[in-house]
């Protein structure tokens, strides 16, 4: 595993001399850029702060508020609130998200519930029409498919807990790059492309997104004056002007009434969202799940996001089963193995607790792992789909018998951004719109789209009876959104996270398992190729993934283009930061320090 670290003594006088001298420049501008500004550096060390994302400007964005001597949950929902105009094809205030943080003088970590909730109207089997489900692609381009956005209230609830800056000051640097514009690159442009078809469907997004019928030119200015003019409404009258009043009232009438444009080929559903659903909203404080790993504390979001507990559950199995001094192909085999039977048990049991009784303490629990964690051989590779596991608490000595089940399902974009400050404050945010574009239809007038999450839920019963994650009226459909913070003798080690669907938990996992196992130093644990294996009969993987020796265990795999796109900071044994994100996937990250080496 990763050396010994100094102690904290010496790490405290290691960050306040480097403070005290001003040590570097770092890889961030210290004022707006003009357009054509902002090259993506995706590995940065220094101190005083650090500021990972996937997009330069909202890296330079989040590093200028802590200049300005915010703290990391400022410079968080500041780097957001900007991904929201540069990357709004995955986030955005018509989405929603899970917020992880600690809390430096307490030495305690919190974590904000922002998830989507669906309407007072839903029921169970709004997704079935004639007693056959919806086609997916049909239920996402619709209204049907749009929940309460969650992002603005977990903005407002973050500031105000934790915060020190109100949220006029914290939208001010986002609101600047909507009204300048910034540059769009490659991956822009193609996520446009890609929602092409769907956006020319709508009047308010072909209007938004599209010049002439298509994607706007790679090294054009790409403005959205529409989104600024909403975040200047939002730092007058705070969040409450987006679920009350006249936006809230914009926001019902294109889910009722979606502005088709006339003889598109679409058949859009109309949504069920009501203003009493947007002004009852809460993002409630929830407390994290954390288990034990190799003398570290993990902590993440527990439900209705599953991926506190399936990280988690994994690891547990994982340090029950695995030798520390296994050699990769073993400790690969395990991952895959540990990350099948952990998503057999988050498939079966987690949901939103207010309507689902999840055995969160078991499925955490030491005993149940080891109980899972016997099924697995370290010379041959389990059937798949295996079955969900009994969290009980009776864990006998006996091993129980291997038996198959059933596959699941999740969205497919999200982003995710990792932010610490000069007083050891850590930020891990995972925020989405769901799937790339969300539902595809902008709210007229205002610059942004709105989500697509409750297609999160499964359209019918997948669980033979059980499902946990079926809808419901005020139900927030099941995450797999994984924001982690990973403590050593109660100070921050290391905060990730990523974007992907159900891919987010292996995803952080695995670089987990690079990290701590593989001993990679992190950039290294984020570029490996990757695999994901979430209870299916194929892995998948990444081209440039190694798979010869897993195949000879019983592996199979199949290809996709990429999995993941990972921000992560880790807190050094000098007292710098390591900030670090993607070098490629998704056109590769941006990472930035206050004050470089």
């Amino acid at each position: 595993m990763r050396s010994s670290r100094l102690p904290r003594s010496l790490v405290a006088l290691a960050a306040a001399v480097a403070l005290a001298v001003g040590v570097g420049v770092a890889p961030a501008s210290a004022h707006p850029p003009r357009p054509g500004h902002g090259d993506k550096v995706p590995v940065a060390t220094g101190y005083g702060g650090a500021v990972a994302t996937v997009d330069a400007d909202a890296t330079r964005v989040g590093i200028d508020v802590l200049r300005q001597g915010g703290n990391a949950v400022d410079a968080a929902v500041a780097a957001a609130a900007t991904l929201g105009v540069t990357e709004p094809f995955s986030s955005g205030i018509g989405g929603g998200g899970f917020f992880v943080y600690y809390d430096a003088a307490s030495g305690q970590v919190h974590t904000i519930d922002g998830r989507e909730t669906a309407p007072m109207a839903m029921t169970s089997d709004a997704f079935v029409e004639d007693g056959v489900p919806i086609p997916f692609a049909d239920a996402v381009t619709s209204g049907l498919s749009v929940g309460v956005p969650g992002t603005p209230r977990t903005w407002a609830t973050a500031l105000e807990q934790w915060g020190s800056l109100d949220l006029r000051r914290a939208l001010r640097g986002a609101t600047e790059v909507a009204r300048r514009g910034f540059v769009v690159d490659q991956t822009f442009a193609d996520q446009t492309t890609a929602n092409a078809a769907r956006f020319a469907a709508f009047r308010s997004s072909s209007d938004l997104f599209l010049r002439r019928g298509a994607a706007p030119e790679v090294g054009s200015v790409f403005r959205n004056r529409d989104l600024a003019k909403t975040y200047d409404l939002l730092a007058r009258r705070g969040v409450d002007a987006l679920y009350t009043g006249r936006l809230a009232e914009e926001i019902v009438r294109t889910v009722q009434d979606p502005p088709v444009r006339r003889h598109s080929p679409l058949v859009v559903r109309p949504g069920l969202l009501e203003l009493g659903d947007l002004a009852s909203y809460e993002a409630p404080l929830r407390a994290p799940t954390t288990v034990s790993y190799r003398g570290l504390d993990v902590y993440g979001m527990a439900p209705p996001s599953s991926g506190g507990s399936t990280v988690g559950e994994a690891l547990n199995i994982l340090e029950a089963s695995l030798p520390e001094d296994a050699d990769p192909t073993q400790t690969l085999h395990h991952y895959l193995e540990a990350s099948a039977l952990a998503f057999a048990d988050r498939n079966r049991y987690v949901g939103d607790p207010a309507f689902v009784d999840v055995p969160l303490e078991q499925l955490l629990s030491d005993g149940f792992a080891k109980e899972r964690a016997c099924l697995i051989d370290p010379e041959a590779a389990l059937p798949k789909p295996v079955a969900p596991g009994v969290p009980d608490g009776v864990y006998d000595a006996e091993c129980p018998i291997a038996s198959t089940g059933t596959e699941g399902s999740d969205g497919q974009s999200t982003t995710h951004l990792t932010t610490a400050d000069r007083w050891g404050n850590v930020v891990s945010y995972t925020l989405t719109i769901e799937s790339l574009g969300g539902n595809g239809i902008v709210v007229p007038g205002r610059g942004f789209l709105l989500n697509n999450e409750l297609t999160d839920f499964n359209f019918t019963d997948t669980q033979g009876g059980v499902d946990p994650n079926l809808p419901g009226p005020g139900k927030r459909p099941r995450s797999s959104m994984a924001p982690t913070i990973i403590l050593e003798d109660g100070r921050p080690f290391l905060a990730l996270g990523s974007p992907g669907g159900s891919t987010i938990i292996t995803t952080v996992l695995q670089v987990l398992v690079n990290r701590l196992e593989l001993e990679m130093e992190l950039p290294d644990a984020v570029a490996a190729a990757r695999a994901s294996q979430r209870n299916t009969v194929a892995v998948q993987a990444e081209p440039a993934f190694d798979r010869a020796a897993l195949q000879a265990l019983g592996h199979t795999f199949t290809d996709t283009p990429e999995i993941g796109a990972v921000t992560g900071i880790e807190f050094q044994d000098d007292g710098s930061l390591l900030a670090v994100a993607e070098p490629v996937r998704r056109g590769g990250g941006s990472a930035a320090v206050v004050h470089g080496r």
